[in-house]
């Protein structure tokens, strides 16, 4: 059934105002809802509310927590690296003072006149200076390492060593030259008291071994 056009003209000034109050119930709802809600600061700010309802204040305050967990992330990479390199080049790396500590250790344990003098080489241990704390792992391997005048360096080492039969106190002096990578021996010796120095290299002897082969001619040898 249809409405008669008057009919229908005599109803619409009637639903506006109806749709008017419907409208501003609702904006004023809203409203209501938006003035409830906490203010958002860098402290209690989820990212829940919307960037676009937040307010001017609000969005610095959102900004300024973004920035500061982002500085954080790039602290913990950068301490995170910083613990890897030093670890790397203390301990994993092949020219690390822990990784030439290891190779005297392992020298010492195959030297037959050490293993005479120690005893055997399976119960043979190896250490750092004494200290307070009674746990061996806490004692440091003295080391120092310099560089000299012609741009050489210098890796001097310090630890003692503990056998069945006696103990020792081990010292190595390694030296890599000027443009060279590796380092190479100028001595390591253990002293065990009561017997003689036992030298598992010694670059000076060598050199001067060499230093006679040449002067010698003829079978005669010339100082």
């Amino acid at each position: 059934m249809k409405l008669p056009f008057r009919s229908l003209r005599a109803t619409l000034p009637r639903l506006q105002p109806l749709v008017a109050r419907n409208a501003y119930a609702t904006q004023h709802g809203s409203q209501n809802t938006a003035s409830k809600r906490r203010a958002v600061t860098p402290f209690n700010d989820n990212g829940h509310v919307p960037w676009k309802e937040l307010s001017a204040v609000e969005k610095a305050s959102r900004a300024t927590q973004q920035t500061f967990n982002f500085g954080l992330v790039i602290v913990g990479v950068v301490l995170t690296g910083g613990v890897g390199y030093f670890l790397y080049q203390d301990v994993f790396s092949p020219d690390s003072k822990t990784a030439y500590f290891s190779r005297a250790v392992d020298r010492i344990k195959k030297d037959p006149d050490c293993l005479a003098l120690l005893g055997d080489s399976k119960e043979i241990t190896a250490h750092g200076d004494e200290t307070m704390n009674k746990w061996r792992r806490a004692r440091p391997i003295a080391s120092t390492l310099k560089t000299d005048a012609r741009g050489d360096q210098h890796l001097m080492m310090h630890f003692y060593v503990e056998g069945p039969l006696n103990n020792g106190v081990v010292n190595m002096h390694l030296t890599k030259r000027a443009g060279h990578e590796d380092f190479e021996y100028k001595y390591l010796f253990v002293d065990i008291k009561g017997h003689s120095r036992i030298y598992l290299e010694n670059a000076d002897a060598q050199a001067s071994g060499q230093e006679r082969k040449k002067i010698k001619l003829f079978g005669a040898s010339f100082n």
